[in-house]
């Protein structure tokens, strides 16, 4: 018998006579299980835990021959069982959580059982996806209309609260009744009630508060379950906070913003316990300075919540949980000792079934808090509550959405890389032999340098020689093949030599240019370019020598 306590300090027991193994491996399992259990905080922890190595135990009592503890496992049978769960990501968790189990024991730290058991596991492929656009918005604009129905309905009855406790209402009318109820639903959690002669009771001015529905009873004060899951949605889609966040999240802290007088800023604080002890918590600074800012959501869920708040400082002195709700029934009871626990008449936080019972009530399927946390994360484009690594190869590589919208951009960059690449070919036209009109240039003959693309400011051509090979008025025949084979020849050189960065800042456009020359059978070609390097002469070398150089004068 093993017993976990969680963090809370509530008590849960692990039987593991119960297994369908052998006593003496029972007993090595419930060891590693302990040892293993010291370094966890949540019962949820070593529930997945404990779930897992059963499937482990009802694989081993299948085989030919169960082995009879952990000394006897073979590695054809450890073979056997990762072939049974490599291939689904449920598979692959179930072998990552097993083998951590079993490394508890000081028998498989070495040998060739533990061989196979260190043999990579592969990493679960995400199976969520974002939202589409249109799925997002149909998700926001449902909860937002939910949850503005529901700010509205408890402002309202807010201020006919405080109206009666400022004695500004005629003792007796309907809105003074109202008001005394309100008063004392505020005080404890339920409407006054008449109790009947048969000891039963019911609640007092039935008709004057309204004969249906929870919003007409104490619903006037506090938001129900489901409309606590509403803000929830609307929380993570505009924060990404995940749904376990809200059941320990305290009341955030206000104050004003620097410099500002109507804004205020939240400091809100946010538990992840998967980041590991001294690690749970990150503060995020939140500010609300108008109807369209991030914090104006957190003003608003203060207000919707106020009433249960203040009911649970009363109640249960030393509690400050933000998300708070009134619970249908009385005494509400969960078996989740990993979250709060309730305070009649109130409940903490969101839980599974709370998320799926407000989609199945908007006529929508599970819980959308996974892929509205991942919808938020690829739409902020940064890590949210998690690192940079999770970032890339959780969230944004194996997302669909993501992968749709980067194709635009793929493209885009493919366009301008081929630009670029069109930008540094020769620019020039290819002559047969020298035209006697033209001037000759180091590189080229010029045809017109009164209409360069860089004109000097005295006139006439600005560029140097090496950019002749960019511009629209060059001409190139037979005569200039050798001296540009060697000036390609001579950067290549250079390119060994010098920096990446100075090589590319000063000679990648004329290297490509001349590359562009060399292998393009419309212009040179390899073939005659091959034979112009045997032609090299003296003052080729000269002329190259100087433009390298900078010796060379535009």
């Amino acid at each position: 018998m093993v017993t976990v306590v969680n963090k809370a300090g509530f008590k849960q027991d692990f039987d593991f006579s119960e297994l369908p193994v052998a006593e003496p491996m029972q007993r090595s399992l419930a060891a590693a299980f302990a040892t293993r259990s010291l370094r966890w905080t949540s019962h949820g922890t070593a529930n997945n835990n404990w779930t897992k190595l059963l499937l482990f135990s009802r694989f081993l009592s299948g085989l030919e021959r169960p082995p009879q503890d952990l000394d006897e496992l073979t590695v054809a049978a450890m073979q056997k069982w990762r072939d049974s769960q490599i291939f689904s990501n449920t598979g692959r968790a179930t072998l990552q959580t097993v083998r951590t189990l079993l490394e508890e024991d000081p028998r498989l730290t070495s040998g060739p059982v533990a061989e196979e058991l260190a043999r990579r596991i592969p990493a679960p492929m995400p199976s969520k996806q974002s939202y589409k656009e249109a799925e997002r918005e149909r998700i926001r604009l449902t909860a937002q209309r939910q949850f503005r129905s529901v700010w509205m309905r408890i402002g309202e009855n807010t201020a006919l609260l405080e109206a009666w406790r400022a004695e500004g209402m005629t003792e007796g009318s309907r809105e003074w009744v109202i008001g005394r109820a309100l008063d004392h639903l505020a005080r404890t959690g339920d409407l006054p009630r008449a109790v009947h002669p048969g000891g039963g009771s019911s609640i007092a001015n039935r008709r004057i508060l309204g004969r249906s529905g929870i919003d007409n009873l104490w619903g006037r004060l506090y938001p129900t379950r489901l409309e606590l899951a509403c803000l929830a949605v609307l929380l993570t889609d505009r924060f990404g906070w995940n749904l376990s966040a809200y059941d320990r999240m305290p009341t955030p802290v206000a104050g004003p913003s620097a410099g500002e007088t109507a804004s205020v800023t939240y400091q809100v604080q946010v538990e992840k316990r998967r980041k590991g002890s001294g690690r749970w918590f990150s503060t995020e600074n939140i500010t609300d300075s108008g109807a369209d800012s991030p914090g104006r959501l957190l003003t608003q869920a203060l207000e919707v919540t106020a009433h249960g708040r203040a009911l649970a400082a009363r109640l249960a002195p030393g509690i400050d949980l933000l998300m708070v709700a009134r619970s249908n029934h009385t005494k509400p009871m969960h078996g989740n000792t990993d979250r709060p626990q309730p305070v009649d008449p109130l409940v903490f936080g969101v839980s599974d079934d709370d998320a799926k019972r407000w989609s199945l009530s908007h006529g929508m399927k599970g819980s959308p808090f996974q892929r509205s946390r991942r919808t938020t994360v690829t739409r902020e484009g940064r890590p949210l509550q998690h690192s940079q690594g999770t970032h890339e190869s959780v969230y944004v590589l194996p997302d669909t959405e993501v992968q749709r919208a980067t194709r635009d951009v793929f493209g885009a960059g493919a366009d301008e890389a081929h630009k670029l690449a069109e930008a540094v070919v020769f620019g020039g036209r290819i002559a047969d032999e020298a035209d006697p009109d033209h001037e000759e240039t180091a590189t080229a003959d010029c045809e017109d340098e009164t209409s360069s693309p860089w004109p000097a400011p005295e006139g006439g051509c600005g560029a140097d020689f090496l950019l002749c090979l960019a511009c629209r008025n060059a001409h190139i025949h037979p005569g200039h093949h050798s001296r540009l084979a060697h000036l390609l020849e001579q950067l290549q050189g250079l390119r060994s030599a010098l920096p990446a960065g100075t090589w590319n800042k000063y000679w990648r456009d004329p290297f490509l240019r001349l590359e562009d020359l060399r292998n393009d059978n419309k212009k040179i070609g390899p073939v005659a370019w091959e034979a112009a390097l045997a032609r090299v002469s003296k003052n080729d070398r000269a002329v190259v020598q100087l433009l390298l150089k900078g010796a060379l004068a535009p």
